[in-house]
């Protein structure tokens, strides 16, 4: 792939999500020649979309491109961040650039796809810079809760653009080394076009706290345990996993990685240095009935209350290997993520019935953010100058949020692009401004399904979910002019049977009327008759009940 090319005169930057949201980050820069993706992360599901698996950005706006398409490039390993990326890579290979940790996530998912073999990776450092056709980029080090995270400053044709990664300023990190603002404060003094900067925390005043402000909380527990602990924590986030071996080391327990993808992450990190477990401290499922529970730690998936998890099948009484027990000590060293708080509270409630002790973010200080606060925000802002700024990643108070800070700090108006998703920036002669909005949308996966799942499949499933199923079914003799078999009706989700007899017995009589008086037409069109019949009955049920059942009449000719 020739990825030089002469400077065109003008930048785009079109957002295919996570401008509006929280996850689905999608970003492309491009210029005439030259288009490079930054990140291709999924979202999970809302409520609402009963059945999705994960929704991931829709990519049409760059495979329409794909001729000047040069790579992509992942500011760290998050399912916001990487998730769509083998769903993209199949209809469109590139070379993927990432640090080590977040190559490695990658690689798992490529081999689960069938990707890892056709799939170019190059490793990249902080501080080291690469040409992409018109772009030279130059990565920078920070902070976030996963390690290996960057943000970089690109060189366009326009001039400099920022983009901060998801951040925080954590001045005594537990792993790797703090985000690097010295080189965002080089950049500012050579001249910042734009800064695209983390909005996710944009409303909270101060500073996020260290990581190490956590270790100390989980100290303290660790001292007072006096049985099993038992820790649920994201598989990425290895700085608590380190914080946890190192407490487990002190305090005489050994250490259980328990959950697909906490017993993974938890080996990559340790082939790649940043996860240090002393000889003998771990152990493994056939350990456990050997070690006391006072000298054993635990740490598993299920933070969020996700139904397969680990944690999840502890509370349930159906994980083969593990089962609570009266005085275990469970941690819950996540906050509660908006639309999990159900999901999470069963499984705390479950734990208690079981006999466990648990701690959660209402209890204790038990997690940090791995975004910036506003000070933080501020700080950046302050460092890099920029002559216009972009909030990204983030729900719309979010990004509406920022760029108030923005605002006080001193930054014009006109100079403060807020976009969402589908919004195209642009910067030429003419300077920054927002330019066309181009078709974007989200693509629902259903198992073994990408994008073939609609809204109006979507809406079909609200409708059975809420409102149940009546199937109307009569077999009809076109010639004798006579039903075959007595009208009959199955309902599921609908009601009881047996308490609304007289409702399904006056249904099943408006069904047969509709059908014997077609007979007598000298010509029947059974799809309109069978729309007749769907629409007397919604008429007879709503009066009735006020619901709203989906209807499928079926007529069937001998």
């Amino acid at each position: 792939m020739n990825l030089t090319s002469p400077d065109p005169d003008w930048v785009d930057l079109t957002f295919l999500g996570g401008l509006g949201e929280i996850g689905l980050n999608s970003l492309v820069l491009e210029t005439a020649d030259t288009l490079v993706l930054v990140d291709a992360g999924l979202m999970f599901p809302e409520d609402h979309m009963l059945g999705i698996d994960i929704v991931i950005p829709d990519f049409a706006y760059l495979l329409e491109r794909r001729d000047k398409a040069a790579a992509l490039i992942l500011t760290h390993g998050h399912e916001d961040h990487i998730g769509a990326v083998p769903f993209l890579l199949k209809d469109l290979p590139l070379p993927v650039f990432g640090t080590p940790f977040t190559l490695a996530l990658l690689k798992e998912k490529l081999k689960e796809h069938g990707l890892l073999d056709q799939t170019e990776l190059r490793e990249i450092k902080t501080r080291q810079s690469i040409t992409l056709g018109s772009f030279i980029f130059e990565f920078i080090g920070v902070s976030h809760s996963i390690v290996d995270g960057v943000g970089f400053a690109v060189q366009t044709p326009q001039g400099v653009l920022v983009h901060s990664g998801d951040f925080k300023v954590d001045q005594t990190p537990v792993i790797g080394p703090a985000t690097e603002l010295n080189r965002f404060a080089a950049w500012g003094e050579k001249e910042v076009l734009a800064l695209l900067s983390d909005s996710t925390n944009a409303e909270r005043p101060g500073f996020t706290l260290s990581e190490r402000q956590i270790g100390l909380t989980l100290e303290g527990l660790f001292q007072e345990a006096a049985g099993r602990i038992i820790v649920a924590v994201f598989a990425s986030h290895i700085s608590r996993l380190q914080q946890i071996v190192g407490l487990a080391a002190k305090y005489g327990r050994r250490v259980l990685f328990n959950g697909k993808s906490m017993v993974v992450n938890s080996r990559l990190a340790k082939e790649l240095g940043y996860l240090t477990v002393e000889e003998n401290l771990e152990i493994t499922v056939g350990d456990l009935e050997k070690v006391p529970p006072e000298q054993t730690v635990i740490v598993t998936t299920g933070s969020q209350g996700e139904p397969l998890s680990a944690l999840a099948r502890m509370a349930l009484e159906s994980h083969k290997h593990i089962h609570i027990r009266k005085g275990d000590l469970v941690i819950l060293s996540s906050k509660f993520i908006p639309g999990n708080e159900r999901a999470i509270t069963t499984v705390i409630n479950n734990l208690c019935r079981l006999g466990a002790d648990v701690v959660y973010e209402q209890v204790a200080d038990i997690h940090v953010s791995g975004h910036a606060c506003q000070e933080e925000l501020k700080l950046l802002l302050n460092l890099t100058r920029p002559r216009y700024f972009i909030p990204i990643h983030g729900e719309m108070r979010h990004l509406i949020g920022h760029a108030k800070l923005a605002r006080s700090l001193g930054l014009p108006e006109s100079r403060i692009l807020v976009a969402t998703d589908g919004d195209q920036v642009r910067f030429d002669a003419d300077g920054g401004h927002l330019r066309d909005r181009v078709d974007v949308g989200r693509v629902f996966v259903d198992g073994k399904g990408v994008g073939d799942v609609s809204r109006i499949v979507l809406r079909d499933r609200r409708h059975l979910s809420s409102d149940g199923l009546v199937i109307a079914t009569v077999a009809v003799d076109p010639v004798a002019r006579k039903m075959a078999t007595e009208p009959d009706l199955v309902t599921r989700g609908f009601v009881l049977e047996e308490e609304h007899e007289h409702l399904l017995a006056q249904a099943r009589k408006i069904f047969g009327e509709i059908v014997a008086k077609s007979l007598t037409e000298p010509t029947q069109d059974w799809l309109e008759i069978q729309a007749q019949v769907g629409k007397a009955l919604r008429k007879l049920f709503f009066k009735a009940l006020e619901r709203r059942p989906m209807i499928l009449p079926l007529i069937l000719t001998i």
